[in-house]
């Protein structure tokens, strides 16, 4: 694996006791179900802020499910500049983009202290024969890949950046939303530069975005801190509906 302080745990990772739990593979499995899983996760790996979970071209040997914290993943653009693909917060999923070659097609790097839960991926498999509910979390996963690309593409070609970065913060909302937290106040653990890079824009760009979404009374954001002011005005904005001044 690539360098990394990796803090190795040799202890069960008790699925069964996890916190998002109703958010990772053992969604719908049974008592005994999950702890069959459970017995695949021999230990849990720390990743310090800043650090790389993998790196590109790394082997391919396991998925990661985020326990806690969070991580963003990029790629090398054919000149050098490193591009954010996506943001990964507890109970989602790293290291699918190595299943059908083998080897990482790119990096994760730890937005803050981290932890994940590594699965053997050849283990999962087979599990996943014996037990059709978790053969059906794992399709649920990859399909919500395919879509949370789709949704990117659509933003990129046919948002403004306005929109695109209400969409980002309405999206992460909903996500926070889900795992408990509020869903109108929260802290964004990557740089505006990263938000950028990922939507397709400018730093420049975004912090006139920002000052925009501001104005019109939607979202208040200072520093890194975020105030949803206006909940379903956001959502107008991202489907048009909302009339800007």
């Amino acid at each position: 694996m690539s360098e990394v302080n990796y803090q190795r745990r040799s202890v069960k990772a008790a699925c069964a006791n996890c916190g998002v739990l109703e958010l990772c593979l053992p969604l719908g499995l049974t008592g005994q179900e999950v702890e069959r899983l459970d017995q695949m996760i021999l230990q849990r790996i720390k990743v310090k802020k800043g650090n790389a979970l993998y790196r590109t071209s790394d082997p391919f040997s396991a998925l990661y499910a985020v326990r806690i914290g969070s991580f963003k993943t990029t790629v090398l653009t054919v000149d050098g500049r490193e591009q954010v693909t996506g943001f990964q917060i507890c109970g989602e999923m790293l290291g699918l983009d190595a299943i059908s070659s083998g080897a990482h097609a790119g990096n994760a790097f730890a937005l803050e202290d981290s932890e994940v839960c590594p699965i053997h991926y050849r283990h999962l498999e087979r599990l996943a024969r014996d037990l059709p509910s978790l053969q059906q979390n794992l399709n649920k996963i990859f399909s919500r890949e395919i879509v949370r690309d789709h949704e990117v593409l659509m933003m990129l070609g046919n948002m403004s950046s306005d929109e695109r970065l209400g969409a980002f913060l309405l999206n992460l909302s909903q996500r926070l939303s889900m795992r408990g937290y509020s869903s109108s106040h929260f802290v964004l653990k990557m740089y505006r530069e990263d938000i950028g890079s990922y939507l397709g824009l400018r730093l420049e760009t975004i912090c006139r975005s920002i000052a925009h979404l501001r104005e019109l009374g939607l979202v208040e954001i200072s520093g890194r801190e975020v105030n949803i002011q206006n909940m379903e005005g956001l959502r107008q904005l991202i489907t048009g509906c909302h009339h800007l001044r």
